[in-house]
């Protein structure tokens, strides 16, 4: 049994807790608010973000940052990517010992356009307390694993060891973890997917059907795999649980706040009304901003990616986006994917 903090007490975290707990873990969720630290402590609920979800008594919700990772020697970060480096500060302020660090965020930081994983190192950089860097990420709903079902995972580090680790930690009869060593392409990939999960649920509310989405998603992992090509990604992750199968997940269910969002924009909302309705963190919309300025300063061509741009940022009709991405030039599929391997392979 592993003592272990969850820092973030969304849908998400509280998930993770309760496949910790199952596993017989000592689980601290630490969260904001003392009402909902209470309800997950005394009710074992967080109906906020999990209704109808009973939590396993274990857990036990805190708002006191220190007593949540006393004695901890994991701690799971899973907050929004804009409070990444806030929520790190407060961490090493108030650590006395090294622990595991876990991040289950994904995004990209616009301005810096750095990973999760190279902003939590960045802000660890001159202390002792960072043991190990993992990442978890893959196609799973919090709804979903909540009630137990069949999710996969994947368990990423540069100490791959460390990742075998983790995946100790989380695997059980339902939750099934995989290890990779590619951290670049297992982040990138659970990153980009957001944008085209966006894309997906945008072209939904203008009223486009399966033959849309199927271009959307297949267009959009050809560039998701070439921006992490090019930032030293392994190709085959991008076929894998954080490619392939994070972005099925993404731009196919309801559960997908990125999708839901999408649809909303497609149907004529302004991106200040959806977020306001949406009421939690859209990682998309930020992710977009972010993706949109490193591709273009290295030079990577992501069609998708800058109609998606234009629609959130510069208020092009959603429809018209469309119409210009169908009107670019003509390409040869497999000959562009292939060059573009061949040409980063070379250098």
């Amino acid at each position: 049994m592993a003592k272990v903090a969850v820092i973030g007490a969304g849908s998400w975290g509280t998930a993770l807790a309760l496949v910790l707990a199952d596993n017989e873990h000592e689980v601290k969720l630490w969260g904001r608010r003392q009402e909902q630290m209470d309800e997950v402590t005394h009710k074992h609920t967080n109906h906020k973000y999990l209704p109808n979800i009973t939590l396993p008594p274990s857990i036990e919700g805190t708002v006191d940052l220190k007593k949540a990772i006393t004695g901890a020697e994991f701690i799971v970060l899973v907050t929004p990517t804009k409070v990444i480096r806030e929520m790190v500060q407060q961490l090493i302020k108030v650590m006395e010992k090294e622990a595991v660090i876990i991040h289950a965020s994904k995004g990209i930081e616009p301005g810096t356009h750095k990973r999760v994983s190279e902003m939590i190192s960045e802000e660890f950089e001159q202390t002792n307390f960072m043991k190990d860097l993992i990442v978890l990420s893959g196609p799973s709903h919090a709804e979903e694993v909540a009630l137990r079902q069949p999710t996969t995972v994947t368990a990423s580090s540069l100490n791959i060891n460390a990742a075998e680790q983790v995946q100790d930690l989380f695997m059980n009869h339902h939750f099934r973890v995989y290890t990779n060593a590619d951290l670049i392409g297992v982040e990138i990939g659970g990153s980009l997917k957001n944008i085209i999960g966006l894309v997906c649920g945008l072209t939904n509310g203008l009223g486009y059907g399966d033959n849309t989405k199927a271009a959307i998603m297949t267009r959009g992992l050809a560039e998701m795999a070439r921006l992490g090509i090019k930032l030293g990604a392994n190709p085959m992750t991008f076929s894998g649980l954080s490619g392939l199968g994070d972005l099925i997940v993404t731009c196919t269910s309801v559960h997908s706040r990125n999708w839901r969002a999408g649809q909303m924009i497609g149907q004529g909302l302004v991106l200040d009304e959806v977020l306001d309705k949406m009421g939690m963190v859209v990682e998309g919309v930020r992710t977009t901003k972010a993706t949109h300025e490193l591709a273009t300063k290295l030079n990577v061509e992501m069609p998708i990616t800058n109609a998606l741009y234009k629609v959130l940022f510069e208020q092009v009709n959603p429809k018209e986006a469309a119409e210009l991405l169908m009107g670019r030039l003509k390409k040869h599929e497999v000959e562009e994917v292939s060059n573009y391997l061949l040409t980063e392979i070379d250098q």
